[in-house]
């Protein structure tokens, strides 16, 4: 697949060559489903806690006698029922993992990709560099290319200071080398605007079986 490659300023470039078993595939919907469920399962922490009647301090002696009150009868000031008591069937620790094989979260990321190349929300830049490390230089790119009210996921081929202290003041822009995007990074933007040499590194990787 024969893809037009962009100038920083927005001008047409070059092209670049992509294989077709990654930007030219039949997107597989349930595939990429199960793969986000997991990604999203997997970054819950799961430390949410509360204290049963037994976690609750206090609460050893007998607040009264059993019987001659004309009261309800208690053992324990840490009753559920009471004020500062245990809580019943509370949330407790646990894990969310949902696991999912490579071979599915290759598919899921390809089935991406092939959907956002076939409907033109793949934008590829020649070299994303940035002399400055200024929000306004990445702005004016972005306004360049009309994708100003856009919500992006920008790939880059490695980590670059510059690029990522213009970018993080950005709510409707996240960055990430292209190699370690998920799933969800790709499919939660408007529109992927990749580095060429980043999106060459990401299809070398999804080609291998």
């Amino acid at each position: 697949m024969k893809l037009e490659v962009l100038n920083i300023d927005g001008s047409k470039g070059s092209s670049i060559n992509l294989d077709d078993s990654v930007f030219g595939i039949e997107p597989n919907h349930h595939v990429v489903h199960q793969a986000i469920t997991s990604e999203l399962s997997n970054s819950r922490q799961g430390t949410h806690s509360s204290k049963n009647r037994s976690a609750v301090r206090g609460g050893g002696k007998k607040p009264w006698k059993q019987k001659g009150r004309g009261v309800a009868r208690a053992g324990t000031i840490r009753s559920p029922l009471w004020k500062g008591g245990g809580v019943v069937f509370g949330p407790e620790p646990h894990k969310y993992t949902k696991k999912t094989t490579k071979k599915m979260r290759r598919l899921a990321r390809k089935s991406v990709l092939s959907d956002k190349a076939k409907n033109g929300k793949l934008v590829i830049i020649d070299d994303i560099v940035l002399n400055e490390p200024k929000t306004k230089l990445l702005v004016n790119l972005f306004n360049s290319l009309k994708l100003s009210d856009s919500k992006i996921t920008l790939l880059v081929d490695s980590e670059k200071n510059n690029l990522f202290l213009a970018a993080r003041n950005l709510p409707n822009v996240y960055l990430v080398e292209s190699t370690s995007a998920s799933t969800y990074d790709l499919i939660d933007c408007d529109v992927i605007v990749a580095e060429k040499s980043g999106l060459e590194l990401l299809n070398n990787q999804l080609m291998v079986n």
